[in-house]
């Protein structure tokens, strides 16, 4: 402050109305500022002596009350704190998925699970020739509702000799529990030879780990009845359009049903193995091969009514849905 005040030209008396100046020791203290460290700051030499001014700098920044380690440690946690764990990588999504698109006011435009939807598929509409005769047989199911909350319609079953065999119909509610698996609960009627039956069903359906698709359902009846099914398949694509499709069942009840061919435990073991080519992806031909295996009790049934326990049938058939 004294070298300023002997700067040629700047007559402070006269700048101020020879009022005398105020001394430094009455500039009011800045908090963290140690203001008998400046008389570093009066001794710096004028001119252009840059290694004298960085000295000069330097001792600024030894100066008493200036703890920057302290200083760049509050900036740092400041800044951390506010980013909380730093910037997003470039490209990162945004938390709602949305990457800044909103969402789409035209009707029937918008992504919400409250929109119901509807599909029928006829999974296998087929002949079938076999050690027990030629026949017909189909596997079907159709839904509708939304992405949590479905009612769905599955039905399969067989005709042989003119007169329809075997087949059920089910119609289930099912609830979405996870992003590949839904829970089941409803009710299965028997049609066919012998006395119709009537369940209750309760069971899970889904995609499971390498792109199974699996039903488990058990079934409850009168009269201490009991059954479960599982099945599962698979599609190998050999291209887009030429599709091998595996599928294996099994049937288990828990009591005898002479009236229905039905033994106790384990009745019978489906594998199947249909070629489709999809001239549409609605409308696919298919031409495969099946095996069936009756096994304990429902076997010995029918051996009794001249049955084959063992039945490999050859099917062609048509696949679509809409």
């Amino acid at each position: 402050m004294s070298d300023m005040k002997s700067m040629p030209g700047m007559d402070h008396a006269a700048h101020h109305g020879d009022a005398p100046a105020a001394p430094s020791s009455s500039m009011p203290g800045m908090p963290g500022m140690d203001h008998a460290g400046t008389s570093d700051m009066q001794s710096m030499p004028h001119g252009d002596d840059h290694a004298a001014h960085a000295s000069s700098i330097s001792d600024m920044a030894s100066m008493p009350g200036m703890d920057h380690a302290a200083h760049g440690a509050g900036m740092d946690g400041m800044a951390m704190g506010a980013m909380q764990g730093g910037a997003a990588p470039i490209g990162a999504r945004s938390p709602d998925y949305s990457d800044g698109y909103a969402h789409s006011k035209m009707p029937g435009m918008d992504m919400v699970d409250s929109a119901p939807l509807a599909m029928l598929l006829v999974d296998q509409l087929e002949a079938f020739h076999g050690h027990d005769g030629n026949g017909q047989a189909w596997e079907l199911q159709g839904w509708y509702g939304g992405d949590a909350d479905k009612l769905w319609l599955r039905s399969e079953g067989e005709r042989s000799g003119g007169r329809l065999e075997d087949g059920d119909i089910e119609a289930l509610w099912s609830h979405a529990v996870s992003p590949y698996w839904d829970s089941t609960l409803g009710v299965r009627h028997d049609i066919g030879e012998g006395p119709s039956r009537d369940w209750l069903a309760a069971g899970v359906q889904g995609l499971a780990p390498y792109w199974f698709d699996v039903e488990a359902t058990l079934y409850l009846g009168t009269s201490g009845r009991s059954a479960a099914r599982i099945r599962a398949s698979y599609d190998v694509l050999f291209t887009q359009r030429l599709i091998l499709q595996p599928e294996w069942e099994a049937n288990l009840y828990g009591r005898r049903d002479p009236a229905r061919g039905l033994g106790r435990g384990v009745t019978d073991v489906q594998f199947g193995l249909r070629l489709r080519y999809e001239v549409r992806r609605e409308f696919a031909p298919y031409v495969g091969v099946q095996f069936v295996q009756r096994l304990g009790n429902t076997a010995d049934l029918a051996r009794a009514a001249d049955r084959p326990v063992f039945d490999r049938q050859f099917v062609a058939g048509l696949r679509f849905w809409f």
